[in-house]
């Protein structure tokens, strides 16, 4: 009868305009030869109807996937696999079939998959690529793996390239639904339960009544507010300048300056320390000017940077002496440039002494420095004292040949604005604390030759140091 057959699950292949349709029939009418499928399927996808009608002239190929009988899934028993089922096509149609073996012995066909959702639970799903136990009879072996089942091939194809679609893919995702569930305010506050008894700072209490949050290279509390002039000298001079923490640091005058220096000889200080101490922090600022670390590796010692430093003789070309030397140390190519003359001091005695050991370059005439632009040129010709230097023959030529060669400047210990600077300088490297430079400086920096602060003091100056876990910082006009 045709009514044994409601509920069952169907393929129905129309041909390739109508495609391919899975569905449960829902009726099945001899006398029009027409069959109805409910919750239809077309080529794998959901139909928006819930029922479609088929003609069995349409019909090319029907095949059963699965029987059931009044909604309720059944196994055949092996007696079923001859039973017989009425196919609704006109009689004497090449296309008709009178009977179809039983589901055991049909092939398996694409939206299979799509069936399953139909009369399985919703958390179930078929395993692809096997048979699983649901898919065989009670008394039925194992398939083999050649692909044969009871005499036939089953398409393998659907099998393994087959893609599994759920049922609740194609209904749209609620999402205000979905948030309306959410219970921020429940969230929140959990949070600021759990936050509050690990002692860290809640959600909505007020900022004076928590303890900061500090990243870790800020980790410091401050127990008061900072105080930004914490140098106070007698008389400050025309400029200020402060540091890239906003410290005020202010100039001085030169006099003030020679009776800072005068005091911290007395107490041991001594020139030739702070000649080395000089050397050093011009060096190490050298070295950063010329790349650091990028360039001065093991690998690179075939581009030496080349650096020419002009001397004069003073307490100010022996610093420059100094500094070349370490440099040197450090494989710059140093060009020392110092004119012949007389007698020298003993302070430039000795550090040319103990240049010349390095393996340096020393010259006296212009005509011995490079034709080619060099790495940075390090200007020590002028003296704080002496003005009419800039009057002489060999310190015009050498500052001509400074403004010539193109290269950078770097100023070491300058003197004070007004008395001219015949070498424009990129920057600028002052003793403990800045003279009013000319702008003709450029960048002024900074640098710490290790006079104690109560020094400081007995020349009238209020001083805290400035430069933090650094030795030589910049400064920038105020």
């Amino acid at each position: 009868m045709a009514s044994d057959w409601l509920g069952s699950l169907v393929s129905l292949n129309c041909g390739p305009t109508l495609g391919v349709y899975q569905g449960e029939v829902s009726s099945v009418d001899q006398s029009s030869q027409t069959i109805s499928l409910r919750q239809p399927f077309h080529n794998g996808v959901k139909c928006p109807v819930p029922e479609v009608t088929f003609s069995a002239i349409d019909i090319k190929e029907l095949k059963i996937l699965d029987i059931r009988n009044g909604n309720v899934r059944t196994n055949p028993s092996p007696a079923a696999k001859g039973s017989t089922v009425p196919v609704a096509v006109p009689k004497g149609d090449p296309r008709s079939v009178e009977k179809l073996n039983s589901p055991q012995q049909c092939s398996k066909s694409y939206g299979e998959r799509h069936l399953d959702a139909l009369g399985q639970p919703k958390g179930f799903r078929r395993r692809h690529n096997s048979w699983s136990s649901t898919s065989r009879g009670a008394n039925q072996a194992t398939p083999k793996k050649n692909g044969v089942k009871n005499g036939q091939m089953k398409n393998r194809d659907d099998e393994c390239f087959g893609d599994v679609t759920d049922e609740g893919l194609d209904t749209d995702f609620d999402f205000e639904g979905n948030l309306a569930l959410f219970d921020k305010a429940a969230v929140f506050s959990e949070i600021d339960t759990t936050e509050r008894r690990s002692g860290a700072r809640s959600r909505g209490t007020p900022q004076d009544q928590t303890p900061t949050r500090y990243r870790h290279d800020e980790n410091i509390l401050e127990g008061k507010p900072v105080v930004y002039r914490q140098i106070v000298v007698p008389q400050p001079g025309p400029k200020e300048y402060c540091t890239d923490s906003g410290l005020v640091v202010p100039s001085i005058s030169y006099e003030l300056h020679k009776r800072l220096l005068s005091a911290a000889e007395r107490y041991g200080l001594t020139l030739e320390r702070r000649l080395e101490m000089t050397g050093v922090c011009a060096s190490q600022m050298t070295l950063t000017l010329l790349g650091g670390p990028n360039r001065f590796t093991p690998k690179n010692l075939h581009q030496r940077p080349t650096v020419a430093l002009l001397c004069g003789p003073h307490v100010q070309g022996a610093q420059g002496i100094s500094c070349g030397r370490h440099l040197a140390n450090h494989e710059v190519e140093v060009i020392l440039f110092l004119p012949n003359f007389v007698k020298l001091l003993d302070s430039v005695t000795s550090e040319l002494t103990l240049f010349i050991k390095t393996g340096g370059k020393q010259v006296s005439s212009i005509k011995d420095l490079p034709d080619t632009p060099v790495d940075l040129i390090i200007n020590c010709l002028d003296c704080h004292e002496n003005t009419f230097l800039m009057d002489q023959p060999w310190y015009r030529a050498a500052a001509d040949w400074a403004n010539q060669n193109r290269a950078p400047v770097l100023s070491l210990d300058p003197p004070v604005s007004g008395q001219g600077n015949a070498v424009e300088a990129k920057w600028s490297l002052s003793l403990c604390l800045p003279l009013p430079l000319a702008e003709g400086a450029g960048r002024v920096y900074l640098c710490d030759i290790g006079i104690p602060r109560q020094v400081f003091q007995e020349v009238g100056i209020k001083y805290h140091s400035p430069f933090g876990c650094k030795f030589v910082i910049p400064l920038h006009s105020a």
